[in-house]
C-alpha cells in the first residue's frame, strides 16, 4: 500500500493579509517557517521515502524543513503550483470583489471557470492529480510527502478520488502546514485516510488562494 501525504505550505504575509497569491512567488514569513519546522518533526516520524514540492518558494522552503529532518532530497515539480488566479493575483480579496464583482460572485458560488483569467478547476485538478500520481510512483508501497498549496491540494485530491466539484465544496481547505493522507492499493484504488491534520492552527479565512 502506498501512502501519499499532501502537505500545504506554511503561512505567508499574503495569507495573513487575505491577498491572492496564486502563482505569485511569495516567501514564508516567520510563522510559516515555525510551522514548517514543527510539522517536519512529525512528518519525519512517518519515515518518508521521497519528498516532492512545488517550485514556488513557500512550498519549496516548507519541504526543505522536512528534507533537513530526513536527509532526503526535494524533487521539484512545477505542476504542483497553486491555481493561477489570472487578473486577481496580487489583489486583496476585497479588491478582487470590488473590481470583478461578477467573476467574484461566480467564484464564491463555486463556478469551476469563473473568468478573469482564473485557471479552471478541471484544469487545476487534472494538473495536480497527474503530479500526485507521478509522485506516488516514486515509492510504490512506501510513503511520499508532496508539498503544495491549499486550493491545488483540494482539487488534486478530488481528482484522484473521483469527487466532483459539488462534493469538494463540502471539504474544508487545508490550514497552513496541515496535510491530507491518501492511500492506494490495487484492490481499492485511492482512498482518504485523514484530512487537515497538523499542529499550529491559523484560521483559514477563505479558500486557499
Amino acid at each position: 500500500m502506498t501512502r501519499l501525504i499532501i502537505w500545504r505550505h506554511g503561512n505567508t504575509d499574503w495569507n495573513a493579509q487575505s491577498r491572492v497569491q496564486g502563482q505569485t512567488d511569495v516567501p514564508l514569513n516567520d510563522l510559516g517557517r515555525e510551522q514548517a519546522r514543527a510539522a517536519a518533526s512529525v512528518l519525519a516520524a512517518l519515515r518518508p521515502d521521497a519528498i516532492v514540492a512545488s517550485d514556488l518558494r513557500r512550498a519549496a522552503d516548507t519541504a526543505a524543513a522536512l528534507a533537513a529532518s530526513t536527509g532526503l532530497p526535494v524533487r521539484s515539480d512545477p505542476r504542483l503550483r497553486e491555481r493561477h488566479f489570472g487578473q486577481w493575483q496580487g489583489l486583496a480579496l476585497a479588491e478582487a470583489a470590488e473590481r470583478f464583482p461578477d467573476e467574484f460572485a461566480r467564484w464564491r458560488a463555486g463556478d469551476p471557470d469563473p473568468g478573469a483569467g482564473i485557471e479552471s478547476l478541471d484544469d487545476l485538478g487534472g494538473r495536480l492529480g497527474a503530479a500526485f500520481r507521478d509522485a506516488a510512483d516514486l515509492a510504490t508501497g512506501g510513503t511520499v510527502v508532496v508539498t503544495t498549496h491549499g486550493g491545488g491540494a483540494r482539487q488534486g485530491i478530488g481528482h484522484l478520488l473521483g469527487w466532483d466539484h459539488v462534493v469538494l465544496r463540502s471539504v474544508g481547505s487545508l490550514a497552513n502546514c496541515h496535510w491530507t493522507e491518501l492511500r492506494h492499493d490495487d484492490d481499492r484504488g485511492w482512498h482518504l485516510r485523514a484530512h487537515n491534520v497538523g499542529l499550529i492552527t491559523q484560521p483559514a479565512l477563505t479558500d486557499a488562494v
